[in-house]
């Protein structure tokens, strides 16, 4: 039940877009232990100067092309797990649409049961647990 803030840089078509979020959420499906309908995302497109990042900070050189996923998720994952979700959405991206993998960052963050809603009020996780 992760959900995902995708931040990159204004101009890319709906093409690049769907794409990032398609390799997205094939490398959740495939590696980090997500059912395939559980899809919510958010993607920022950012103006010049709204997304700041050090371009050769552990794992760079990074370049205008820079994307940060920062996924939450409802409970944690092994080191194994997300270090192989991590190869997986970089090869995913690399294939389609074409972003070099020192452009792409990703921030983990665990939650609690009691802290999703995912509508009509009603604490989902609490109550099928």
């Amino acid at each position: 039940m992760p959900f995902t803030r995708v931040s990159l840089p204004k101009g890319k078509s709906p093409h690049d877009l769907r794409a990032r979020s398609d390799g997205l959420r094939q490398a959740l499906v495939e590696r980090f232990e997500v059912p395939p309908d559980d899809r919510f995302q958010v993607i920022d497109r950012r103006e010049p100067g709204e997304l700041i990042f050090d371009r050769s900070y552990l794992g760079g050189p990074r370049s205008d092309d820079f994307v940060l996923f920062e996924i939450t998720a409802g409970r944690p994952r092994s080191v194994e797990t997300k270090a192989a979700f991590y190869r997986r959405l970089v090869a995913l991206l690399a294939e389609r649409p074409g972003v070099r993998p020192q452009d792409v960052m990703v921030v983990v963050t665990t939650t609690a049961r009691d802290e999703w809603s995912f509508g009509g009020g009603e604490a989902q996780r609490i109550d099928a647990a």
